[in-house]
């Protein structure tokens, strides 16, 4: 069965943009191959995608996940219906308002392999919705300050387990587990 994680590139201080949505940072720093074959062997465990719709529901090159080197399915998230794109092999399936069938749709399409989520809201909305099995974070030696956080704004406490932390050259490679979660700011204990 289908894996979800969230897989995502982070600074220091937790953000995976800048104020504007740009992601340029994440660029010009030491990379070992233990760091390229670790982030290949996650993006080949990859068979689809959830995210975001663009307002314009379109799929502009810069928002190709992953640079488009997948070629898996990808289900999108929008607010009004919108027929399913085709691009480059992939089709981009839209879903109203339901992120639970959005993410079941991508585990039946993924089959064996694992659903990636992109984006902060949708990671945030699965994490509290219990969807989420794996967290898997490339963290990049630079604070930011300010930006775009991966997880401000969770209304739970979500409990981790550690199961691997490496790091080669520039980059931490932190994965956990999700145990469970607590409602607000109750003693998880």
């Amino acid at each position: 069965m289908s894996k979800v994680v969230i897989h995502a590139t982070v600074s220091v201080d937790g953000f995976m943009a800048d104020t504007d949505g740009r992601v340029d940072w994440m660029d010009g720093f030491p990379v070992a191959p233990e760091d390229e074959d670790l982030v290949g062997r996650v993006v080949h465990d990859l068979g689809a995608v959830v995210g975001g719709a663009n307002r314009a529901q379109t799929i502009e090159d810069g928002e190709v996940p992953y640079g488009g080197t997948l070629g898996v399915p990808v289900y999108l998230m929008t607010h009004t219906a919108h027929e399913p794109i085709e691009k480059d092999g992939v089709t981009y399936t839209f879903v109203v308002d339901d992120i639970g069938q959005a993410v079941e749709s991508a585990k039946r399409a993924a089959g064996d392999k694992w659903v990636s989520l992109l984006g902060g809201t949708i990671s945030r909305q699965c994490l509290e919705l219990g969807l989420v099995d794996e967290i898997q974070l490339h963290v990049v030696p630079i604070i930011l300050g300010e930006g775009i956080s991966l997880f401000t704004g969770l209304q739970e406490r979500i409990r981790l387990e550690r199961l691997d932390t490496v790091a080669f050259a520039g980059e931490a490679h932190l994965r956990y587990r999700v145990i469970g979660q607590t409602r607000g700011h109750a003693d998880p204990s």
